[in-house]
C-alpha cells in the first residue's frame, strides 16, 4: 500500500508542471492587453513648455531664500509665494545696514545706523 501511494505521489509531481505550462499556440493568437497596445510617449518627444507664473515666482523666491532654513525658510517662502513682501528680521536689517554703512565712522556711522534700522 505504501508503494502504491509513493508511486501515485511521484506521478502527480512529475506531471504537475505540465498542467501549468502555457499553450504557445493559444498565446500567439490572443490579443495583447490594452495597456501595452497604446503607443508609449516619451518626455523627449514632447516639446518643453515655458514655465508658468507660479513656477517663475517659486524660482525667484527660492533664490532669495538661500541661507534660511527650518521655520524661517517656511515662513519666508509662504509670504514670498503669496505675493507679500516679508519683513526683514532685526538681524537681517543690521546686516544690510552694516553693508550700506561701509567705511563710515564715529557719529556719522551712528546717525546712519540709527536711521537705517528705524526705517
Amino acid at each position: 500500500m505504501n508503494r502504491l501511494a509513493a508511486v501515485a505521489l511521484a506521478g502527480a509531481l512529475a506531471f504537475a508542471p505540465a498542467a501549468f505550462a502555457q499553450d504557445k499556440s493559444k498565446a500567439a493568437t490572443t490579443p495583447a492587453p490594452a495597456a501595452t497596445a497604446a503607443p508609449a510617449t516619451t518626455a523627449a518627444a514632447e516639446p518643453k513648455k515655458a514655465p508658468n507664473a507660479q513656477q517663475e515666482r517659486m524660482k525667484m523666491c527660492n533664490e532669495r531664500a538661500t541661507g534660511k532654513s527650518g521655520d524661517d525658510r517656511k515662513k519666508f517662502m509662504s509670504a514670498c509665494l503669496s505675493g507679500e513682501e516679508p519683513k526683514m528680521t532685526q538681524q537681517e536689517k543690521m546686516k544690510s545696514c552694516n553693508t550700506k554703512a561701509g567705511p563710515m565712522k564715529g557719529d556719522e556711522r551712528k546717525k546712519f545706523m540709527s536711521s537705517c534700522l528705524s526705517a
